[in-house]
C-alpha cells in the first residue's frame, strides 16, 4: 500500500492546471481533480484522472470531496476570475460566511482564507509549481533579442508601476508605450488588459511587464503567461515582455520561446528585487 498521500487538484481556468496533472499522472503521482464549471476547461476529463466538478460558490461540496477523497495535499492552479465574485452565482452558506467574513475582498484575501479553511481539515496547500518548476525563468534575456533602448526604458518604467500595483492587490501587468503608462490590469486579467492597451495605442509599439506580488505566496494567484497572452502581444504589436524570474511561470517554454523568437518579441526575466 503506497504512503505517499493523495493530492487534489482544484483546478481554475487557463491550461495551468492541465498542464499540473499532466505532469502529476506523468510521475505516477495519485491525483483527484475539482474542476470549477464556470472556469475549468472540459479537457481536463481527457487526461484521465477522476474529476469532480462544482460551481464556484459551491464551497462547502469542495470541502466535502476532499474529505470523502482522503486529501492529503491540495494545489491551487489556474485563475478564477475575481470578476465572477460579483456574478450572479449563488454562494453556498460556507462560502457567504466567508466573504462576510472579509471586509477585504482582494485575491489575496479571498484566496489565501479558501487555503487556511482547506487547511483546518488537516490539508497542506503546497507550491503551485511543485510540477512545472523548470518553467519558472532564470534571470535573464531569454531570448534571442535582447530590449532595445526604448523598450529597455519603458521596461524600467513599467517595473514601477506594477510593483505599485501588485503591492495594492489591483493587478500584476502594466503596458507601457514610449515612457507612457497605456494599461494597468485589473480584475480583467493581463491578455484583455494588452487588447485594451493596443486599442489605445494607436499602432504604436507595446511593452508588456508582469510582476508577482511582494513576498508572492507560490500557493496560488503565481503569474502565468502562455501561448495565449503571446498571440494577444502578436495581434497588439508588442515587442517586449518583462517578466519576474523564479516567479513567474513560462507555460510551454520551449514553444513560447521559439514563437517569441519568430516574432522579433524579446522576453527578459529580472529579480523581483530589482
Amino acid at each position: 500500500m503506497s504512503t505517499q498521500p493523495r493530492y487534489a487538484l482544484i483546478a481554475g481556468n487557463g491550461e495551468f492546471p492541465l498542464h499540473v496533472l499532466q505532469r502529476a499522472r506523468n510521475r505516477g503521482v495519485d491525483m483527484v481533480a475539482i474542476g470549477i464549471r464556470e472556469e475549468t476547461s472540459a479537457a481536463i476529463e481527457e487526461i484521465g484522472a477522476p474529476v469532480h466538478w462544482v460551481s464556484l460558490g459551491e464551497l462547502e461540496k469542495a470541502l466535502g470531496i476532499l474529505r470523502t477523497e482522503q486529501v492529503g495535499k491540495v494545489v491551487l492552479a489556474g485563475q478564477v476570475k475575481h470578476a465572477k465574485m460579483f456574478s450572479d452565482i449563488p454562494p453556498d452558506a460556507a462560502f457567504r460566511r466567508l466573504l462576510g467574513s472579509l471586509s477585504d475582498k482582494s485575491t489575496d484575501r479571498l484566496i489565501g482564507t479558501i487555503a487556511r479553511v482547506i487547511e483546518s481539515l488537516g490539508i497542506e496547500v503546497v507550491d503551485s509549481t511543485e510540477f512545472v518548476r523548470d518553467w519558472l525563468p532564470e534571470p535573464g534575456i531569454l531570448t534571442q533579442r535582447s530590449p532595445d533602448a526604448e523598450e529597455e526604458a519603458d521596461i524600467v518604467h513599467g517595473r514601477k508601476l506594477a510593483r505599485t500595483l501588485a503591492a495594492l492587490d489591483v493587478g500584476q501587468t502594466v503596458v507601457v508605450s514610449q515612457g507612457a503608462c497605456v494599461a494597468v490590469e485589473a480584475m480583467e486579467g493581463t491578455d484583455a488588459t494588452i487588447e485594451r492597451a493596443a486599442r489605445l495605442a494607436n499602432g504604436r509599439r507595446l511593452v508588456v511587464v508582469k510582476v508577482s506580488k511582494p513576498n508572492q505566496d507560490m500557493r496560488f494567484d503565481v503569474p502565468v503567461v502562455g501561448l495565449p497572452t503571446l498571440e494577444v502581444m502578436e495581434r497588439a504589436r508588442a515587442t517586449a515582455l518583462a517578466l519576474d524570474a523564479g516567479r513567474t511561470l513560462l507555460l510551454d517554454r520551449g514553444e513560447f520561446l521559439h514563437r517569441a523568437n519568430a516574432h522579433g518579441i524579446a522576453v527578459v526575466a529580472y529579480l523581483a528585487e530589482e
